[in-house]
This record gives structure tokens, C-alpha cells and sequence, in this order.
């Protein structure tokens, strides 16, 4: 196995390194989450941190790490005897996406269980990171089931493993860390707030800093041991500032005054709960012993909060993340000023940041993301033709009624149609294809139930075999894709019932990121249509170009119905499991070209003809109604909704399953 890349090798990435520093200097912080593009060295980084924590002592044998000093009272292995351990080093263990809950948690022996009474366990990914370190690569792709493992974990510091009535427990105590690439779909809010710090972190753009990423990189992978032995002394001299810093942490003072600050700051943000301030004051004082001071000063708060803050400040999808730095130090200078001095407590007198770093920001300003929008918007309405307008603004996303796909599918697990997942309401049984996961006790039973006697039964247990057992079949909910085919042509271009129609889309959109689909937009105007987002799992992607999105021209819908048609066909090659949802948005007209209404329908019946479910939502307004986007969706097998009957506060009707036309053959 070769020599691990060296922390200190790293170019660049100072929030990244402070940040994974500070949690080892306190664990107690509360990990990492690191929030990037590919190819920035977050995987390198993470994995370089292993080798500068202290080593941890443990009882010997003992599979779940547990302290000689302090062992867990309930380790299966256990009970230990108080004693003398041995050293080794700081785990690090990754969670790959793929895993299954039994490689996360561990396996329990049903079998023998129920015929012995023998726990018989075999550990899992949580047993082997206890006091160590859990490392989740793109932790945002984690299936919903596993994020909810890890947020009891987290929250409990032990996992529990029970199936039918058997129960395991063991210690959980780990240092979590997580990174994603943003672009791929965002984090579950539950699970981004169990994250104590977050970092943005991107490729350098300087000539020189890139050069030396290459040159360092090219010489580690010709000899990973003589590059290591290099950056050895380098390496050594962190490890003992981490010792020493760990040592002065008791000592470390956080004065009322820097409290003060910090409730402010996180008040001012308008962060929920009270965990923000808790990570911030760990944070700080971990900043100070890192400084090797004794008291916190207003430069830690203020680094504290560009650490802590930004993550928690995204309640939705559409949020723009980060910080505004000036409100960040008006809030740390008003709060300063109405605190009262005391002898006790001495805030920093040059104000916040005072002689600190300046420290970057964790993500663009706020301003800065709708202008960049502004700017694209109108360079695509400038170049697009005559007639076009400039983008308009989505009007305030609402709360819409659900639009499920009929049936019961096999997809990933999701929130929104009916689906046989691994979690959910029992619904029957069958015999285990593979390893047995989810016992259905009573089928088991009634399978072996006729053959004690043959089996020569004698004692209180049951004599099982293989063929007894059964896997219990569940129902839950599952996701899918939604494919957004939206009309932004010139009979939609008024200004108002456009701010409308976005603001329709962005409330699907946001309805698609709670139930976990993925989303994909299809846009027609002029004389074709493009795909603006190919299908993806960030919703926050698809409202960007829905905001950018210029109207005018003509109303080619047969193109447009064309190209969601491939979308799907090749999604349904990439993922045949996944089933789709197509919401059209359009008023129904069709123009240009010859015979674009019959076009239109020809193409819409080749979605009827595959039973893809789909629903119209028809923007028509004004007195006089054709009707077009009702007949679209009959063509298309599917259900029409006015943009008034979307809304799940509206007594048009009650929740809404998309009608599918049954699959015919070719």
C-alpha cells in the first residue's frame, strides 16, 4: 500500500486545512462538509488528515474500538475489565454510495438468532469508525435510508441494528466528514445541519499555484514513499501543534463578550435552532488554542461564522449560499459596543478581524448570482432574433399538489409514487433473493412449522433451514425523474402570466427537490427546442436556467415533445428502474411550419404509446378559451391542470395521480 499524499503537501485549500484542523484539534466541533468542484484535492485532503491525529488507544480484540479507560458498557464484545490498551492509529473509513444498510450498520444472523438465541453479529462501517473518522464521498448522493443512519448516529453517538426483536447496540462516536459537488443535487437540510462546518473550495485560477499542484502531483505518484519522507518534517510539526493544541483547549476562556457576538451574528442570520451558536463557540475556542492563546478574540468569531454560517443559512434549494462579510462585521461591531467591558473580559480592540486573515467567503455574495442571471439573459435575448424579450422573474413559488405516477414501481427511494423499496409498509412475503435483509417472522414460521416433527424438534427452539426463511416484501415511496417541457415562445412572452408560469415551474421544481427526483428542462421557441438542463439531481440548476430563460417567437411544440421524447429514451437506457413524469407547460398552440397542430399530436401520442405518465399544465388566460392544452393532454394519455388547480391550497380537487395510458405494442 502506498505512502498517503501529505497533508501539508496541499496547495492551497486554507479553509479546507483550518477546517479539518479545527476538528481535530475538538472533535466536538462537528466534522466537515466540503462543497466543490471535481478534481480540487477534496478527497486527497480529507484522507491526509488521518495520518496527522493522535493515535487513540483500545482494548485489544475489541472490533468496535471501544476505550480501556472507559469501555462501552453494552459493546457486543464486551463486558471488558478495566486495563491497559493498545495504540494505534486514528481510523479512517469510507462509506461508499452504494452501500447497504447491513455494510453500514452491520449483519445480524437471523437464522441463528431465532433457532440458537445466539447475537451472532458481524460490524459494520459505523463499528469501524467509532473514535475515528467517517468519510462520505459525495455525501449528497446517499440514498435517503443511510442518511437517516447516519443522522441517529450522529445524533446519539451509537447505532442500533434490530430486526425482529433482536437487538444490537454499539458505540458510534466519529468524526464526520462529507464532500459533494453541488451541481450534482443538494443536501438534505437535516443532514447539512448535523455538519458542524462547511467549505467552498475551487481550483486556483494563478498560473504559479496550479503549475505547483501538477509538479507536486506528478512527483508523489513517480515515488508516493520519497514524496512522503520529503514533506515528513512538515507533517511532524503539524501533528505536535495538534497535540499542543489539544492540551491547551481546557484552558482556552471564552468570555462573555465573545458570546454576545456569536448569539448575535447567528440572530442576525437568521439561522434556526441553536446549533449554529453552539459550533460557533466550539469552533472559536478551537481557533484560539489553535493560535496557541488562552482567550477568544473577535478575529475567531468572525472566522468562526464564515465557517459555520453559510451552510445553515440555506433553508431551500434556491437560496443563495454564503455570507455578506459587511453585515457579518457590522453585527460583530454593533454587538461589541453594547456589551459592557468587565476585568474579566477584554474584546478585542481593534473591532472584528481585527489583525486576523481576512478570511474568504464561503460562496458568492448574494447580489452577485442574480446579476451574473441578468447578464446571461439578456446576451441570449440579444442574440436570439427580433421579437424576443428579456428573462422575466419567477413569481413567489407556492406549495402545489402532488402529481404521482401511477402503478407501483422499483426505483430509487424517493417521496413521490407508490414503489417495493427495502423500507417501507409490509405488504407480503417471498422467498430471500440473496441475503436475507428484512425477515417476515410470521411467513418464516408458518414455512417451518410442518417439519419439527421430521426434524426431530426436542427442544424450545424452532429447527430451521434456509428454505424457511422469507423476505418480507415492502412498499414505499420512490423517485423519479421529472422532465419539464415548458413553451417559452411568443404567445407566452406577456410579462406578468410568464412571471407566473415560472413561477409554477419553480414551485414543481422545489416540490421535486423535497421527494428526492430528478429533474431535466426542455425549452421551444422559435424555430426548435433545447435541452436547457439535461436530467440531474439539482434542482437548483433547473431554477437558474428557468430564470434566465428569454420568451418570443414561434410555438414549435412538436419539437418540443420531440426532444423530451429522446431525453427519456436515453434516460431509460442509463436508468430503466427510474420512471418519468413529463409536465408540459404550455397554453397549447402550436405554430409554424406545415400542419403544426397535427405534428404536434403525432409526436405527443408517441408518449401515450409507451405509458409515460404526464400531466399539461395549461397557462391559458383570458375570457375566450380554445381548450388546447386539454386536447394535448388527452394526446398524450396524461391529466391537464390550470396553473390555479396546481395549487395544493386550491378546491379544484384533491391530490392528483397522473393518468398513464397502458403500454401497447409496437
Amino acid at each position: 500500500m502506498s505512502a498517503p499524499y501529505p497533508f501539508t503537501a496541499v496547495v492551497g485549500q486554507d479553509d479546507l486545512r483550518l477546517a479539518l484542523l479545527l476538528n481535530a484539534v475538538s472533535p466536538q466541533v462537528g466534522g466537515v462538509l466540503v462543497q466543490g468542484e471535481k478534481g480540487t484535492a477534496k478527497s486527497t485532503t480529507v484522507r491526509a488528515l488521518a495520518t496527522l491525529m493522535p493515535e487513540v488507544e483500545v482494548v485489544p480484540g475489541c472490533r468496535f474500538s471501544c476505550d480501556p479507560a472507559a469501555p462501552d458498557p453494552s459493546c457486543p464484545d464486551g463486558p471488558h475489565v478495566l486495563g491497559s490498551g493498545v495504540q494505534r492509529a486514528t481510523a479512517l473509513v469510507e462509506l461508499p454510495v452504494g452501500a447497504s444498510e447491513d455494510r453500514l450498520v452491520g449483519a445480524l444472523d437471523i437464522e441463528r438468532a431465532l433457532a440458537e438465541g445466539v447475537k451472532s453479529f458481524e460490524p459494520g462501517l459505523l463499528a469501524s469508525a467509532n473514535r475515528g473518522i467517517l468519510y462520505v464521498d459525495e455525501v449528497n448522493l446517499l440514498p435517503d435510508h443511510l442518511v437517516d443512519v447516519l443522522l441517529d448516529a450522529a445524533a446519539m453517538g451509537a447505532s442500533y441494528v434490530e430486526r425482529e426483536g433482536v437487538s444490537i447496540r454499539h458505540a458510534a462516536r466519529f468524526l464526520l466528514v462529507g464532500s459533494m459537488n453541488a451541481e450534482e443535487g443538494q443536501l438534505r437540510p437535516q443532514l447539512l445541519d448535523r455538519f458542524g462546518l462547511s467549505v467552498e473550495v475551487a481550483a486556483s485560477r494563478e498560473t504559479d499555484q496550479r503549475v505547483e499542484v501538477v509538479r507536486r502531483r506528478l512527483a508523489y505518484d513517480d515515488d508516493p514513499a520519497g514524496f512522503a519522507a520529503q514533506w515528513a518534517g512538515e507533517e511532524a510539526g503539524v501533528r505536535q501543534r495538534v497535540v499542543a493544541a489539544r492540551e491547551l483547549l481546557p484552558k482556552v476562556r471564552l468570555g462573555d463578550g465573545a458570546l454576545r457576538q456569536i448569539a448575535a451574528t447567528c440572530a442576525a442570520f437568521e439561522v434556526d435552532g441553536m446549533r449554529a451558536d453552539i459550533v460557533m463557540a466550539r469552533t472559536a475556542t478551537a481557533l484560539a488554542a489553535w493560535a496557541g492563546r488562552t482567550d477568544v478574540l473577535a478575529e475567531d468569531v468572525r472566522q468562526a461564522a464564515l465557517l459555520a454560517l453559510p451552510h445553515r443559512r440555506r433553508r431551500n434549494p434556491f437560496d443563495a449560499p454564503g455570507l455578506d462579510e459587511d453585515k457579518l462585521d457590522q453585527t460583530l461591531e454593533e454587538s461589541a459596543e453594547s456589551s459592557e467591558p468587565s476585568g474579566d473580559d477584554d474584546p478585542d480592540p481593534d473591532g472584528p478581524g481585527g489583525g486576523g486573515q481576512p478570511s474568504p467567503d464561503a460562496g458568492p455574495q448574494d447580489g452577485d448570482g442574480g446579476a451574473a442571471a441578468s447578464e446571461s439573459g439578456e446576451s441570449e435575448a440579444a442574440g436570439a432574433g427580433a421579437g424576443e424579450q428579456a428573462p422575466v422573474r419567477a413569481a413567489e413559488p407556492f406549495r402545489t399538489k402532488a402529481l404521482n405516477v401511477p402503478g407501483i414501481g422499483e426505483g430509487a427511494a424517493g417521496r413521490r409514487s407508490r414503489a417495493r423499496t427495502e423500507h417501507g409498509r409490509t405488504t407480503g412475503a417471498r422467498r430471500p433473493q440473496g441475503a436475507l435483509t428484512k425477515l417476515h417472522l410470521a411467513a418464516t414460521v408458518q414455512a417451518a412449522a410442518p417439519h419439527q416433527r421430521v426434524r426431530g424438534r426436542s427442544g424450545a427452539g424452532l429447527v430451521l433451514r434456509r428454505d424457511d426463511l422469507r423476505q418480507a416484501v415492502r412498499e414505499g415511496r420512490e423517485s423519479n425523474l421529472v422532465l419539464f417541457v415548458v413553451d417559452a415562445s411568443g404567445s407566452m412572452a406577456a410579462r406578468q402570466r410568464m412571471s407566473a408560469v415560472k413561477g409554477a415551474v419553480l414551485s414543481l421544481l422545489l416540490d421535486a427537490y423535497q421527494r428526492r427526483d430528478k429533474v431535466g428542462l426542455v425549452t421551444f421557441r422559435g424555430a426548435a427546442a433545447e435541452v436547457a438542463l439535461p436530467p440531474t439531481s439539482s434542482v437548483d440548476a433547473a431554477a437558474a436556467r428557468l430564470e434566465s430563460l428569454p420568451t418570443g417567437g414561434r410555438t414549435p411544440l412538436a419539437a418540443g415533445l420531440l426532444r423530451a421524447h429522446e431525453v427519456l429514451r436515453v434516460e431509460r437506457l442509463r436508468d430503466p428502474a427510474r420512471r418519468a413524469l413529463l409536465v408540459v407547460v404550455t397554453d397549447g398552440r402550436a405554430t409554424g411550419g406545415p400542419e403544426p397542430v397535427a405534428l404536434a399530436g403525432r409526436a405527443a401520442r408517441l408518449f401515450a404509446a409507451e405509458g409515460v405518465a404526464s400531466v399539461v399544465v395549461d397557462c391559458e388566460s383570458g375570457p375566450v378559451r380554445l381548450g388546447l392544452a386539454g386536447r394535448l393532454a388527452g394526446e398524450l394519455g396524461g391529466t391537464a391542470v390550470t396553473l390555479d388547480e396546481l395549487r395544493a391550497d386550491s378546491i379544484a380537487g384533491l391530490v392528483r395521480d397522473v393518468r398513464g395510458m397502458p403500454r401497447r405494442a409496437a
